[in-house]
């Protein structure tokens, strides 16, 4: 009895070193790709939400569906669809991501390097993808609208 007493006390030594050093997620990245994954998921389930319920207002009001389809036509509304193709996207990517960790055998070995290289392909998509996204407002707030 006195044995695992001694072996819960160090292991709750370790644990406790462990988290000082910063090996439980203090900042890792590991944590904030969870934390921004959970997030992202999130958004995207809110927007689904809306979105379904603005479909469904033109069954009810054609003019007041039309209305709503006019504001997201706004330069802060193509701001925040910039922002949902970048969550929805990082979503996607950082999934495809957990499945290779969770159901590779070498995906625990990789999984650093394979979330480096879903920020690279996120950024290589996204700048590109923001510049395409904003041409027509950046277009109309600073003149040149056709």
């Amino acid at each position: 009895m006195s044995t695992s007493t001694a072996e819960t006390a160090g292991a709750s030594d370790r644990a406790g070193a462990a988290r000082r050093s910063g090996t439980f997620y203090r900042g890792d990245p590991g944590m904030w790709s969870w934390v921004l994954h959970r997030i992202t998921g999130v958004l995207t389930f809110f927007f689904l939400f809306v979105h379904v319920l603005d479909t469904a207002l033109v069954r009810v009001s054609p003019n007041a569906y039309d209305e709503v389809i006019e504001t997201y036509k706004t330069p802060f509304v193509n701001l925040l669809e910039v922002a949902l193709v970048g969550a929805v996207l990082y979503h996607a990517l950082n999934g495809i991501r957990v499945i290779l960790v969770d159901f590779w055998a070498k995906g625990t070995q990789y999984q650093k390097v394979m979330l480096w290289s879903l920020i690279g392909v996120w950024v290589i998509v996204m700048v590109p993808g923001t510049y395409f996204m904003l041409e027509r407002t950046v277009s109309e707030l600073f003149g040149g609208g056709n």
